[in-house]
């Protein structure tokens, strides 16, 4: 026994973050529908049919990918709120932490990534609920955001009427939206500032 768990346990997990990192690297280098389940195995040094028990799809790893990284960037968002209260300052760190997810992804992953974040076919594991995938209420960010549009909405700082979850959908959808068609332009930084201002103003 080692931490609570058995050798075998802590072995299952070995070989399942192995493969998850080669499964990553694959889908980095060719999208996930390219991707060779026979080079993940191959990278990670095991028999092809464990990825399978692992990951029944391949659409799986991007799910567990979607769960790493959701609560990494809810973590970093959620501290950075608690010494900035300003909505464009909350509204800007949301930015820069969804950009700096496409960094860490790649432009092919980070595409990916997001077709299977709002895909209403995304494996039944996935979600807790269609109900709450579809108000975007199992997303983190998504809530966070409209948290802080709740209370930008509480201190009179925003338009009375509008609806918290609503804008934060709005707002990060736009942003995935303009984020994956300006991949290699050079406009790209504009359009994005641009796009804050304009999201701003719209709440006023």
């Amino acid at each position: 026994m080692a931490n609570g768990i058995t050798a075998r346990e802590a072995k299952r997990l070995q070989t399942r973050e192995r493969l998850l990192g080669a499964a990553i690297a694959e889908f980095k280098r060719a999208g996930m529908a390219d991707a060779d389940v026979g080079a993940i195995v191959g990278a990670a040094g095991v028999a092809h049919g464990t990825f399978f028990f692992h990951f029944p799809t391949k659409e799986h790893v991007l799910l567990e990918l979607e769960r790493r990284e959701e609560d990494r960037i809810a973590k970093r968002f959620a501290q950075f709120t608690k010494s900035h209260k300003d909505l464009p300052s909350t509204l800007r760190e949301a930015v820069s932490l969804v950009m700096g997810l496409e960094r860490r992804l790649g432009v092919l992953l980070f595409k990916d990534f997001l077709a299977l974040h709002f895909s209403p076919t995304r494996p039944p594991a996935a979600a807790s609920g269609d109900k709450g995938a579809e108000h975007g209420d199992d997303h983190p960010l998504i809530v966070l955001v409209a948290d802080q549009i709740e209370k930008a909405r509480q201190r009179g700082d925003t338009d009375p009427d509008l609806t918290p979850m609503n804008s934060a959908i709005y707002f990060l959808l736009g942003l995935y939206a303009l984020l994956i068609t300006t991949d290699d332009s050079p406009a790209r930084t504009g359009l994005v500032d641009d796009y804050l201002v304009r999201t701003l103003r719209s709440m006023q």
